[in-house]
């Protein structure tokens, strides 16, 4: 049976139909907004792996290029690994679903979004997210659903919904929203310096266009939804959790009351969590993990109790106070701009490179190909968390947390016309308990006013966290590792002392009120302005002079019709010029010429020799040239170059002169005066000068 459902959203139709696609999934539908299509499936395995202990969600979202009558770009002419911007959907997909299931599901489940339909405006991104929860809440999967996703922008002080990309071009604002009828449960997006309550007001109005589509989906499900699985309530036996807790909890309390590194407290934990298996091994065999998981839940306890009641945490702080932080600039002496940047037991190594035009990463995807000029990469070794693992390529995560801070960064970067380098920011992160991501923020401010990049001001960012029990809640600055783990919340809030530039917020309860935002943003902004006056006492403004190890970079702009005499046949004279002069030059369409060198000297002589070549002779004027050519009536003088006139036997001197070659040889420089140009020829003169 094919349903379809139909809601007005933002002045388009957005409809959800299911029954004609993917029929052999749990949950399958097709979503439409304008002519961009995706499907949508939902699988899950019916069997549990034994002794699974973690809920195995794969969230997998795949752009067609045939969605937009394109091909693949490079030589392989297929979809191949998932681009950047895939991965960065899926987590939009994957982040606002994940905590909608029951907390004892433990079976192998799959969503999967292919968009096949693209019409060049609306993103499909926010649309799988909607299609995901659809699919999910018809099927037969678990899943405490509906929720739905949106795009909020913001033109001239007017809120729009799902804005088209052009659109996008124009707001102030991007902000997507995930939420219930009436939580919100995902927020991420970019600003340039949004106050507090802009953002909120963008919230609110996110959440009515979201309860239209919670309704859409309920609407469907009431027609063509499944009978949901019965999970069984993971259970322990009551005898095993009232031994453990006898034996653990007062030594537990003790662990969980002591200010202790993370080293240190994981070790009393795991000292403590052998004691207790050995004490109940003759007793209660074979149930390690059952004893590790009441261990678990039993200091998750114990930290929320204490933060609600007392308003301490872990390491002794208060909720509000943010961890000690220590600056260190240009660490790296042959890099163009380097910063350390360490807040308690988080530290990241961020580096700055400045290149050219031909450094620009090149994007090619769904819509028309584009270069990015400004890029920011985020690695997590696994030694930054003392473990070993495998090196294998950057990961999703790697991705996400890179994606926010070069968001938050790039609203502070000067314009090309200003600046005109390609700017790569690498963020190493060598230790990591909690935040990594605005400790990369940071140490990005800081490495590129160390570098000498004209940012207009300091960015830093702060991560929110949340314990929420009942109507008591605790909203956390600066959160630890284990708050992130144990706690509700992960509110990332990043910008200037004026206003934010990139947010994100995911929590791991079915949403949040209005009033925990408002309260969550407030603090971010007190503990914001507390760092970035830290990282101001290290360095206020950027370095007046680039590193000796950057490029030397010179533009200028010429008619765009002399780009073509530049350039020459076959890039022939442009060529010659790099060679010449040891430099890379890059043109633009509309004229602007860039010209970069190791040695700012070549690039001066480069762009001297490019403002003689597309300068216009005029009468009259004086030229210092070439000589190019003898013939038995005349020389030919290259006066500028790529540009020659005759200069006439009888213009040579002032006496009969009998042969050229008895004044002149070919490479010999001569002062001439331009005396006449007739149809493009130019006549010059040697004698006029000798009067």
């Amino acid at each position: 049976m094919i349903v379809k459902k139909e809601v007005e959203i933002g002045g388009k139709v957005f409809s959800i139909e299911t029954g004609r696609y993917a029929r052999q999934a749990n949950g399958s539908v097709m979503v439409r907004y304008g002519d961009t299509m995706v499907l949508v499936t939902a699988v899950a395995s019916t069997e549990v792996k034994a002794d699974q202990d973690f809920f195995p969600l794969q969230v997998e979202y795949r752009e067609k290029t045939s969605a937009a009558g394109k091909f693949p770009g490079g030589f392989i002419k297929r979809e191949g690994r998932p681009t950047e911007k895939e991965i960065l959907s899926s987590r939009l997909i994957d982040r606002p679903i994940r905590p909608l299931f029951p907390e004892s599901f433990m079976n192998e489940t799959q969503v999967i979004a292919f968009v096949l339909s693209y019409d060049g405006q609306n993103d499909a991104d926010v649309l799988s997210a909607v299609g995901a929860s659809a699919a999910l809440a018809i099927s037969d999967i678990p899943f405490d659903g509906p929720i739905a996703e949106v795009r909020v922008g913001r033109i001239n002080g007017q809120l729009i919904v799902n804005p088209t990309h052009s659109e996008i071009e124009q707001s102030d604002l991007e902000l997507v929203v995930a939420g219930t009828s009436d939580s919100i449960i995902m927020v991420e997006g970019e600003s340039k310096e949004l106050n507090e309550d802009d953002l909120l007001n963008a919230l609110r109005f996110a959440q009515a266009e979201i309860k239209k589509l919670v309704e859409l989906q309920n609407d469907l499900r009431s027609e063509a939804g499944k009978h949901k699985w019965e999970i069984k309530t993971k259970t322990f036996d009551a005898e095993l959790k009232k031994e453990v807790l006898e034996l653990a909890g007062e030594k537990f309390k003790d662990i969980v009351h002591s200010v202790l590194a993370k080293e240190e407290r994981a070790a009393k934990n795991k000292q403590l969590q052998e004691e207790v298996i050995s004490a109940l091994a003759e007793r209660f065999p074979e149930q390690e993990n059952a004893i590790a998981s009441i261990l678990h839940d039993l200091e998750k306890e114990l930290m929320r109790e204490r933060i609600l009641t007392e308003g301490i945490r872990l390491d002794g702080r208060n909720t509000t106070q943010v961890r000690p932080i220590t600056i260190e600039l240009g660490v790296l002496p042959r890099t163009h701009g380097s910063a350390l940047f360490t807040r308690g037991e988080t530290q990241s190594l961020t580096t700055v490179t400045l290149g050219t035009k031909n450094d620009e990463q090149i994007i090619d995807g769904l819509r028309e190909e584009y270069t990015k000029r400004f890029m920011l990469h985020y690695n997590f070794p696994p030694f930054s968390v003392g473990e070993v693992g495998r090196m294998s390529g950057v990961g999703r995560r790697e991705i996400g947390h890179g994606n926010l801070a070069e968001r938050a960064l790039k609203m502070v970067f000067p314009g090309e016309e200003i600046f005109p380098y390609t700017v790569r920011v690498i963020s190493d992160i060598l230790e990591s308990n909690g935040s990594s991501s605005m400790a990369t923020v940071c140490a990005g401010s800081l490495a590129m006013m160390d570098a000498g990049i004209g940012i207009s001001k300091s960015v830093a960012g702060i991560a929110m966290g949340l314990v929420k029990e009942g109507d008591r809640f605790a909203i956390l600055s600066d959160i630890l590792g284990n708050e992130d783990h144990l706690g509700d919340m992960d509110f990332k809030v990043a910008g200037t002392a004026d206003g934010i530039t990139a947010f994100q917020m995911d929590i791991k309860i079915q949403g949040i009120s209005f009033e925990i935002m408002e309260k969550a943003l407030q603090q971010a902004r007190e503990g914001r302005l507390h760092i970035l006056g830290i990282m101001n006492q290290a360095i206020e403004k950027p370095r007046e002079q680039l590193s000796e190890f950057a490029p030397r970079l010179i533009s200028m702009k010429v008619e765009q019709d002399q780009i073509g005499l530049i350039i020459g046949p076959g890039g022939k004279t442009i060529q010659g010029m790099q060679r010449l002069f040891g430099v890379e030059i890059n043109i633009e369409e509309d004229g602007t010429v860039n010209i970069a060198s190791p040695n700012k000297e070549n690039a001066v002589k480069c762009k001297e020799y490019i403002k003689k070549m597309t300068a216009t002779p005029e009468i009259g004027e004086t030229y210092e040239g070439v000589i190019t050519k003898l013939m038995d009536f005349g020389a030919f003088v290259e006066i500028i170059p790529g540009k020659e006139g005759l200069l006439h036997i009888s213009q040579i001197d002032n006496k009969r002169v009998e042969k050229v070659s008895d004044y002149f040889k070919v490479g010999d420089k001569v002062t001439v005066k331009l005396i006449k140009i007739e149809n493009g020829k130019l006549s010059l003169s040697r004698k006029d000068l000798l009067k």
